[in-house]
């Protein structure tokens, strides 16, 4: 993509509104801009690194054996009547009716909904077990909207939804998604911990928010300091297995959510130099509720012996908005963005220092092409800037990495080659630095 034809309205200030390095970030990089409070339009850049992790949640959720779908935003009250929940959610929820005065409600989750379509197809045991998912744009009515996307009241959201037969097979299929979040925030980048947590209007006593450590975290977090170098698992990783060794071994470390610590407990089994108490930032949460919805709406299965059973079932969120500034919060200088490749808007800046020169336009335009041709995205920086202000929008931006070609380079052949993570600078033939850009960052990588 030519930087002359993109859309990326850069601001040289910070909004006064932005309390945080991510909102701060995502609006002088022109990723967001705010419609009305907590409520956000994503521009190009933005929306690029939304796609980016939104495809790693939905690989990781696939390999997991979970199958799409979509649901509507819009719900019918008599669904959360059914549940007993329509009254009990708060004023979080977005209530409204339609043109013939029925009850209607902008969806904050979608327990009820899928438990209604469970219903009304599956019947017998040997249909189970089943895990549906869908990526869906949420809403909750916030008292205080603030950080940006952090708390807002529109987010993007991934939830699944698990039926079981019984306790034990409900805890596996809580088993295979604890392993898939642990691999789906790795492959973004992140170390997120996974930790006891409290239910809340989702119900249930088995739960774990997964955390990411950041001082601008809305939650208080206590843990062991083990767990931010905890291997996690790999492709070879067998979903249809036992899984409940690797979640033993998570789980067998202490780490609490403030709502959940037990301070005695905590000071007993993690030793003075391990303990961390810190604030995080959520960014999925698991939860196993039993019957809680398949009772009160009839989700029932026939079993072996012709019993009709209701279902076990659990629930598992991922905020793909939320993650993209929870990576912004963990990955970030004073200049700037610094993308992990895997969610990069694009793989590589190109730098043109002096758009209009023949020569220097022709190696650049020779490059953009080899680069595009080896399957990585490109952003070329083709307009006729100031080199300090193209460096600061590269920096800025966050991508993962600089090509910058210059008549004083191209005379001896040269460009040079930066990496935005640790800043470091090569200078290299053009052929070297085509050669090592598809190495480090290539369709394969």
């Amino acid at each position: 993509m030519r930087l002359s034809q993109y859309f990326l309205p850069i601001l040289k200030e910070t909004p006064k509104e932005a309390e945080i390095v991510s909102h701060r970030l995502m609006l002088r990089a022109g990723l967001i801009r705010q419609q009305s409070a907590g409520i956000y339009s994503w521009l190009p850049l933005g929306y690029k690194v939304l796609r980016k992790i939104e495809q790693i949640v939905r690989e990781e959720q696939d390999r997991a054996g979970a199958v799409e779908l979509l649901m509507p935003t819009i719900q019918s009250a008599d669904l959360w009547r059914e549940s007993g929940r329509y009254e009990a959610y708060g004023k979080e929820m977005l209530r409204i009716t339609d043109r013939h005065d029925r009850d209607m409600l902008y969806g904050p989750t979608n327990e009820e909904m899928i438990t209604e379509i469970f219903r009304s197809y599956v019947r017998s045991y040997k249909e189970l077990p089943l895990n549906l998912y869908h990526m869906q744009w949420k809403f909750r009515d916030e008292v205080r909207p603030r950080f940006g996307i952090m708390r807002g009241r529109e987010f993007l959201m991934k939830d699944a939804y698990s039926f079981d037969v019984t306790k034990e097979q409900a805890v596996e299929a809580y088993n295979r998604m604890f392993v898939a979040y642990l691999r789906t925030y790795k492959r973004m980048g992140l170390t997120a911990i996974p930790m006891r947590a409290e239910t809340g209007p989702i119900g249930g006593d088995l739960s774990h928010e997964f955390i990411v450590l950041a001082d601008t975290g809305e939650s208080g977090v206590f843990c062991h300091a083990d767990l931010l170098d905890k291997p996690i698992p790999g492709d070879d990783v067998d979903f249809r297995g036992d899984l409940s060794g690797i979640v033993a071994d998570w789980t067998s470390l202490y780490a609490a959510t403030e709502d959940m610590i037990d301070m005695k407990e905590f000071e007993a089994t993690v030793p003075e130099d391990k303990r961390i108490a810190a604030r995080g930032i959520e960014v999925g949460q698991t939860f196993y509720f039993g019957t809680k919805y398949s009772e009160p709406m009839g989700a029932k299965v026939t079993t072996s012996d012709g019993t009709d059973v209701p279902v076990h079932m659990g629930s598992y969120g991922v905020g793909v908005s939320r993650v993209l500034g929870a990576i912004i919060e963990a990955s970030h200088d004073d200049n700037g963005i610094i993308w992990p490749q895997s969610v990069a808007p694009f793989d590589v800046g190109l730098i043109n220092l002096k758009s209009g020169d023949q020569a220097t336009d022709a190696a650049c335009e020779g490059l953009y092409e080899q680069l595009t041709n080896a399957g990585l995205d490109v952003l070329y920086d083709d307009t006729d800037q100031r080199a300090g202000a193209k460096f600061a929008t590269m920096d800025l931006i966050g991508l993962p990495w600089q090509l910058v070609a210059g008549p004083r380079g191209l005379a001896s052949g040269e460009v040079e080659l930066k990496s935005r993570t640790g800043g470091e600078r090569e200078t290299m033939t053009l052929e070297a630095a085509v050669a090592k850009l598809i190495a480090c960052a290539g369709p394969d990588k």
